[in-house]
Parts: structure tokens; C-alpha cells; sequence
């Protein structure tokens, strides 16, 4: 199983999430409508457990692994289309220009889409959405947004799946209103599927603010991929905890080829008593970190396993 640079990423920032656990009750200034989102987050989880989510795993059961492939195959190729429209907003004619030859080859050879064969052909994959595109005219930086039955986003990337919905690229080849219908809820299917081993992990966690943490996990995935420093006062910086950590390195590693020959006072009990109390961490803290940090290593090597499959 080859892991990319995104699935180490997705672990790093699992890691990081583990600050912020501890803080979740503090206002995110990412999340002005939290009310709205933490109120449609429980609706979404309700309508998940007792709807799309049994009707995802009957279909993981019994439905056989090369039709699930065609299938996914099948609604991918209708992402590279959508793909090739927001590359050439963006004035990525390159990039557009892989996107078109990636659907011609998939619906030609690969039988409409069900085959993969672009891959195969070594053609790469430069998949957008219309928020992406959004992003690049200037808008980078969008408030979290939780839509109605798919889950987390942002206002800009909402805006850009609501108009894909209205407008879908699926009508232009499929021209049956039936089937269109039929074919929309098999897409949800099979992207609600893509996602159960994620899910069914985050459904085992217990020891922290589930809506807060997936909130965070997005925010800090999508921010990534466009190239948005997400900062928030009171957040320790990584280049600087990096560059503390090398200053120090290298200033033991000076003192122990030039040691200062001048003695320094020992700690007294009272000074190391002291100490230890501050910075000695809490029961309830050591518990929540041990806890937090099995629940995140479970997590993490789900996201890698499903990161590696597609």
C-alpha cells in the first residue's frame, strides 16, 4: 500500500487537533453560524444512522466489488467533467485540457465511464469543484458551513455544490428524469460508502466534541489544499515551536562541546516542588490526552487506508 504526501498530511493534522480538543467550548472565529451548523449536524447524523448509512452498508455487503469499482468509476468520470469546466474558469487550460482527454478516453474505451482507463493510460487527474474556482478569483477564506444531508463545507464551497445540484453535468447525458433520479441516489450511496470506514471510527469516539472536531479536521484539510493559513490567536505556531526546538537543540549540543566552567546552583526542593506542580499534568488531562491520542491513531490509519485505495 503506497501512502502520498496527503495521507501523512491528514495524520499531521490529526495530531494538531489534539490542542484544540481541550478547547473546544471557546468561540471559533471560523464558525460564526455554529448554532445553525451544530443544529443541522444533528439532523445530518440522524438522518445518517437511520437512513443512508444502513442503506450504504447493505450496498457494501452485497454488492460485488467489481460493480462498486464500476460504479465509482462511473460517477468519477462525471467529476472529471465538472473538473474541466472549473479549470477553465480558473484559466487552467492545461490542466482542463487532461480533464477533457481523462472523459473522452473513460467514455469511449472504458465503456462509458464504468472502466478506469485514463489511469491505466497514465493520464493525471487534476479534479476541481466550483469552490475551488471561487477560491482562486480571491475568495480563500470562507466561513464553515454545515449543508443539509452532505455534511461539512463552507458558505463558498456550498454555493458552488448548490449550483452543480441545480445544473447537474448528469442531465446532459442523461436525459430520462426517472433515471436521473435513480442515478443521483446511487451517487449518494456510493459516496456515503467511500466514507464508512472514516465514519464508523469518528462513531467510536466518546471522549470529545464530535461536531467541533470534524469542523476543525475540514476546515484545516480545505484551508491545506488551498494554501490558506488558518491561525487563531492563542494557537501555537509550528515553525516557531520548530524553531525553538532546533535553537535549543543546538545550544545544548555548544554547551556540551564548550561547557560553561562556571557552576551553576543546584535546584532546591523547594524550586523543584514547584516545578513539578506546574508543569505536572492532571489525572483528568493524562487521561483525555491517552484517550484522544488512541481514538486519533485508529483515525489516522483509517484515513491512510482510504487515502491509498483512491
Amino acid at each position: 500500500m503506497k501512502l502520498n504526501f496527503k495521507s501523512y498530511h491528514y495524520v499531521f493534522l490529526s495530531i494538531l487537533l489534539l490542542s484544540g480538543c481541550a478547547s473546544v467550548a471557546d468561540r471559533n472565529p471560523n464558525d460564526p453560524y455554529e448554532s445553525y451548523n451544530r443544529s443541522m449536524f444533528k439532523f445530518n447524523e440522524k438522518a445518517d444512522r437511520y437512513v443512508m448509512r444502513p442503506i450504504a452498508k447493505g450496498y457494501e455487503k452485497i454488492t460485488p466489488r467489481p460493480v462498486k469499482i464500476a460504479v465509482h468509476n462511473f460517477f468519477d468520470n462525471f467529476r472529471d467533467a465538472v473538473s474541466m469546466g472549473s479549470n477553465l474558469l480558473r484559466g487552467e487550460v492545461g490542466k482542463a485540457g487532461y480533464d477533457f482527454m481523462r472523459v473522452a478516453v473513460n467514455t469511449t474505451f472504458g465503456l462509458g465511464g464504468l472502466i478506469n482507463v485514463a489511469d491505466e493510460a497514465g493520464l493525471p487527474s487534476h479534479k476541481t469543484t466550483l469552490g475551488d474556482t471561487f477560491a482562486s478569483w480571491g475568495w480563500k477564506k470562507s466561513h464553515y458551513f454545515v449543508y443539509p444531508l452532505t455534511g461539512p463545507s463552507t458558505v463558498r464551497d456550498s454555493i458552488g455544490s448548490t449550483l452543480t445540484s441545480v445544473y447537474p453535468i448528469e442531465k446532459l447525458a442523461i436525459h430520462d428524469k426517472i433515471a436521473r433520479y435513480a442515478t443521483t441516489g446511487l451517487k449518494a450511496v456510493d459516496t456515503r460508502a467511500q466514507f464508512l470506514p472514516l465514519t464508523d471510527t469518528l462513531e467510536k469516539t466518546d471522549t470529545m466534541d464530535k461536531y467541533a472536531y470534524v469542523r476543525d479536521f475540514y476546515m484545516s484539510k480545505r484551508n491545506h489544499d488551498l494554501g490558506v493559513s488558518q491561525k487563531i490567536e492563542g494557537d501555537a505556531d509550528i515553525d516557531e515551536l520548530m524553531e525553538s526546538d532546533t535553537s535549543n537543540s543546538l545550544d545544548s549540543n555548544i554547551e556540551s562541546v564548550n561547557p560553561d566552567p562556571t557552576p551553576k546552583p543546584s535546584a532546591t526542593p523547594k524550586m523543584q516542588k514547584k516545578a513539578k506542580s506546574q508543569f505536572a499534568p492532571s489525572n483528568s488531562s493524562a487521561r483525555f490526552i491517552d484517550e484522544s491520542a488512541n481514538d486519533l491513531s485508529v483515525f489516522s490509519r483509517q484515513i491512510w487506508q482510504y487515502e491509498a485505495e483512491n
